[in-house]
């Protein structure tokens, strides 16, 4: 399995995930994307060097396949990647993402996209780093504080705006159909007060791929691994175990 983590986050998202993966049978791998968690920046920091930067450590690691797990802009760089190398997953979990050509951006992603951006970056403390999440979410001191290392440099802080304003949603117009194309079991694992990346569009996933299951998590907002790490856990832990197929054990 490869877990791919959004923003602003770090593959310290998955740590209460990864041991009930493991208790079912499960090698779970979840990367920090450059420039956040332990990875160093590694200009520039665009959605196609990330996708690219997945392959890379697929090889590196000498997996075959894998089950994908993706949240907010893990998705746009993991679905993505997932497309290009369609003979790769066996199975999809997607979480509070969206893959539309016509998506819109947050209000924040606006001002990251915009002029704004660099006094957005270049001026945020851990303090207010923390207060803002843990204003919408569970996201606790710790967590907060492993995020905030996308801050800890200048080529960091660049990357957040190098990846925001990279691409355009009507990129996605190229991958119409090769998501549902890929014919493997999809769990849509949703936060259902997500303020960010709307329930609709997870419904949306679920019409455009056939046969998959969508679960919401009460009391979950975009963060949903941070707000409901355990009830997470065992839904994807449930999910795969039967999804599995023998050539994955």
């Amino acid at each position: 399995m490869v877990l791919v983590h959004g923003y602003p986050e770090s593959s310290h998202m998955w740590q209460p995930v990864l041991e009930p993966l493991a208790a079912a049978g499960f090698r779970a791998l979840a990367p920090d994307l450059a420039g956040f968690g332990d990875s160093e920046a590694d200009p520039p920091g665009t959605w196609e060097r990330h996708v690219e930067a997945l392959e890379r450590f697929r090889a590196q690691q000498g997996l075959d396949r894998v089950a994908l797990v993706v949240h907010d802009w893990g998705g746009l760089i993991g679905l993505r990647w997932a497309c290009d190398h369609p003979d790769v997953p066996w199975a999809l979990v997607i979480s509070d993402t969206g893959f539309f050509p016509d998506g819109r951006w947050h209000g924040l992603a606006e001002a990251m996209r915009s002029d704004q951006g660099e006094q957005l970056v270049d001026t945020m403390t851990e303090e207010n780093f923390a207060g803002m999440l843990g204003g919408i979410s569970s996201i606790g001191p710790e967590a907060a504080r492993e995020y905030f290392k996308a801050f800890a440099d200048e080529p960091r802080r660049r990357g957040q705006l190098e990846l925001y304003r990279s691409g355009e949603f009507s990129e996605l117009a190229a991958f119409d159909g090769k998501l549902a194309q890929l014919g493997v079991p999809t769990l849509i694992l949703w936060g259902a007060d997500d303020a960010f990346a709307p329930i609709a569009g997870a419904e949306r996933l679920q019409r455009e791929l056939p046969g998959s299951e969508l679960v919401v998590l009460d009391g979950t907002g975009h963060f949903v691994v941070d707000d409901a790490p355990e009830r997470y856990a065992e839904q994807v832990v449930r999910f795969l175990t039967r999804a599995r197929p023998d050539t994955a054990r």
